[in-house]
This record gives structure tokens, sequence and C-alpha cells, in this order.
């Protein structure tokens, strides 16, 4: 097969004359050949030569001009052009041995085959030849492109072999196959089962990169039921394994939260593209395990199940090693915060519930009304249907709130500094005990945070605190 009318971008032809004039057989290799066949958008091109791969890239670079950056790793031989949007990769043809007990591989100068001989995929593991004797000619020597064909993800070497020399590759395997909506090939999928122990000897960054990868993808399901079945996701996320199963006593039975969980994801990620919002899915009930009773009168219950996953999420995060900032809080939040709306559903709306929940929500209420919408999962679409009009009275009610109160996010316009001034006090619990309560008048509806009620208000409480005004704020 020849797909030299497939590489269209003036920078093959320039990659090709730079390898000619410098004596490197060279390819376009893995991840751009494989899109390249699957008609999808790649800006990442890795180029392989028999040779120096620096040696390349300085040569290209010379071509494309000073105003082109170059980057080079002497320590891993490889280097790096960056041509508009484009990131170029040039690294020579090298084999690789590894050691039972190391990650660290033993890298010997190699020829193109025994490079694709070390790729994780056979639909990575494809080449397009930049030689002016086969311009163009693709070099697929172990079914990739009918494997493309099938829609299937297989290793090039046998699956023990491919996974015990950098096991991150199982994680891969089930990335692709969730990116791709692919199958993974039935003795690939046994190697992995067999060798899921091995993930203990990656570090846990690279391991979260894959994990988001296949969090990002359109049906993260997918990946996340492949993760469960080989026995990985007990290894890397054990918390969500525990929300699987379903408990009976007497007849009465819970959902399978784990299942839901992945329903709740799936649902969010027709949404929304945002990782977090996708977190706060997948965390959103993560503390059921912990809190699930049963009682004879109610049958199972979960109470306080997300406050308790609140403080779960620093822990997981941590130790998965996700960012511990402002993403973790968020999550964090849609975690406490993910009942509340539907609270509100079962009574009679008030306006001081609506002023909490916006305050406390802030300008995150989309997100969790989206994450609220999304965890209905009932098969029964009349229910569903109920839900999803309960909840359009709710937003309803919040827009009618915020337009007449002004509480998202809202300051209160009398700050410490003031009230110090006011009684004559210093910094202390008092000050603190008078902040609160100034915005508790707020939320329930007895003042509006506008200065002239509220600093009225203020000298209501210090009266009740037997506090004397030392200075008018008029």
């Amino acid at each position: 097969m020849n797909l030299a009318n497939k590489l269209k971008d003036p920078i093959f032809k320039t990659i090709s004359q730079a390898a000619q004039s410098e004596g490197l057989e060279t390819y376009v290799v893995g991840g751009y050949v494989r899109d390249l066949l699957l008609k999808r958008p790649s800006k990442d091109i890795d180029f392989v030569c028999v040779g120096s791969g620096i040696q390349l890239a300085e040569a290209v670079k010379k071509v494309l001009g000073d105003h082109v950056p170059l980057s080079i790793f002497k320590n891993f031989g490889t280097a790096m052009i960056k041509d508009g949007d484009l990131e170029l990769e040039f690294v020579g043809a090298r084999k690789e041995s590894y050691q039972r007990d190391s990650r660290k591989p033993i890298v010997e100068d190699g020829s193109l085959e025994d490079d694709q001989n070390r790729r994780d995929f056979t639909i990575n593991a494809m080449a397009i030849s930049l030689n002016e004797s086969n311009y163009g000619e693709l070099v697929d020597p172990f079914g990739g492109v009918n494997d493309l064909k099938e829609r299937l993800i297989r290793t090039p070497l046998e699956p023990d072999e491919t996974f015990s020399d950098d096991p991150l590759r199982m994680m891969r395997a089930i990335r692709f196959a969730s990116q791709l909506k692919f199958d993974i090939d039935a003795d690939t999928f046994q190697g992995i089962i067999d060798m899921k122990d091995r993930i203990e000897i990656i570090s846990k960054e690279r391991i979260i990169v894959e994990l988001n990868k296949i969090i990002l993808s359109d049906e993260p399901s997918y990946g996340f039921k492949l993760l469960f079945h080989c026995g990985l996701l007990k290894l890397i996320f054990p918390e969500l394994v525990a929300l699987q199963g379903v408990d009976s006593i007497e007849d009465k039975s819970h959902k399978d939260n784990f299942y839901h969980t992945l329903q709740v994801l799936d649902n969010i990620s027709k949404n929304t593209d945002d990782l977090w919002w996708r977190w706060a899915a997948i965390m959103h009930d993560i503390a059921k395990p912990a809190t699930k009773r049963f009682n004879k009168r109610v049958g199972w219950t979960f109470h306080g199940h997300e406050d308790k996953g609140a403080r779960m999420t620093p822990g997981i995060f941590r130790r998965m090693k996700l960012p511990m900032g402002e993403s973790m809080k968020f999550v964090q939040k849609m975690v406490r915060l993910h009942l509340r709306p539907i609270a509100l559903v079962k009574e009679e709306i008030t306006d001081s519930a609506v002023r909490r929940l916006l305050f406390e929500a802030g300008d995150d209420i989309e997100a969790l009304m989206t994450l609220c919408r999304a965890d209905i999962t009932s098969k029964n679409n009349n229910k569903v249907k109920r839900y999803l009009q309960n909840f359009d009275k709710v937003e309803k009610r919040m827009l009618e709130v915020e337009e007449k109160d002004k509480v998202r996010n809202f300051q209160p316009v009398i700050t410490g500094e003031m009230i110090m001034t006011v009684f004559g006090l210093k910094p202390g619990k008092t000050i603190g005990d008078i902040k609160e309560a100034l915005k508790e008048a707020v939320l329930e509806g007895k003042i509006r945070n506008e200065f002239e009620e509220s600093y009225s208000y203020l000298l209501t409480i210090g009266r009740e605190l037997g506090l004397n005004v030392v200075k008018s704020l008029k």
C-alpha cells in the first residue's frame, strides 16, 4: 500500500530531502500513521531514522530556518521541532530489552524492524517510508491495517512480553479502546488480566494521565468497565470498585452504585468536555459504601454520604496524584452539594433555601445542576421526566431569587474592619460571630445586602450583645 498521496503537508517532502542529504533511512511512525488511516486529525508526528534522530532534526532545522525552535534531549537521543501547529519528534531506531524488576530498558541502536517490534500495539506499529526509493510505502509487519478495519487493539508480540516490558501499556490498551471505540483482542485482554499486578511499578503520575484520557473519551464508562473486568481498577482506584454490588435483606435491595456512577459519568459527558465536571460525576457517590446502613422500615440508606465523600476527596486526589488546588476544591464542592437541588424539589421551595444554595454553589451552580440532571438514571421514563421538570422549576426559582437578591457570590457590605470601628473592638471571635449573623440575615431574607439595612441590623446585633457604639459609620 502506498500512501504518498495522503502525505499532503509539505513538511514530509522537506524531511525526506533532509534525510536523503544526510544518508539516513527515515520513516513516519506510530500514532500519526494510525490517525491518517482513520482520517482523524493529528498534529503530533513521530519520525524514526536508522541512525541519529538528533542529526536528522538538526538537518531539518537548517532547511526550515532559524525561526523554527529545536529542542534536543541528548539523554534520550531525541529531538523536537515545532513548525507552526505541528510538533515533530525525531528519534533513532532502537531495540530495547528489560529486566524483570525495572522499568528502565537497556537501549541499543536498531533497525526499523527492531523499532516496530518494541511498539505497544499493531495499530501503532505501522510506518510510512520517506525514502526516495519507496516514498509513501506502508510498512505494516503485524497487520495493523487489518486490525484498524476489525477495530481491534492487539499487541505486536506476545501480550505478556509487551506488558512486562512496559506495564503502562495495559492502561494504554484500554485508553485506545475507549477513545477509538475498539475491542481488545481476547489474548491481549487475557494478558492484561495476567499481568495486572505489574502496574504497581508504574508511577501514579503516568497512570493518571492515561486514566484522565479514558475519562475524556466520548463514552468513558466503556473504558472503566474494561478496567474493572481486567482487575486494574481495583489496584488504581479501589474506592470506585467498592461501589460495585447489590445487597439484599428482607427483599429490599439497593441499586448497584458502581454501574449507576458510570451511567452518571456518561450522562454528564454528553453535556461537557470539562475533566473536572466528569470527575465530580465519578466522585459524587464515592462514600456510599462507608455510609450504607439497613433500616427495617425504609430499607437501605446512605445518610451523610455527600459530606463523607467531600471529606474523602482530598485523600483520593492526593494518592492518585491529581491536582490539589482549585480543581480538587471544585470536585469536593460538587460532591458536598449534589443532593441539595434534589432536596429542594421534594419540598415547597423557599427563597431562603434557594439563596443558600446559590451562595454556596456560587459560579459553579451550572455545573451542579448539570451533575444533578446526570444523576437521574432511572429506567422509568415518566420518573425521569418528572425529575427533570422539577429541576426546571428549581432553576426558574434560582433565576428569580438571584435577580431579586443578588446573593450569588455575595460579600456582606459590612466588613470586619467596619464592625471593629463601630464598636471599638479588636480582632477576635466576636467579629466572626457578628459577620456570620449578618450573612445569615441576608440568606434568611431578613435584610438585603445593602448598606442601610445591614448597618441598621449591625446596631441591633450590637445592642443584643451589650456593645456600645464608639463611632458611627454615617
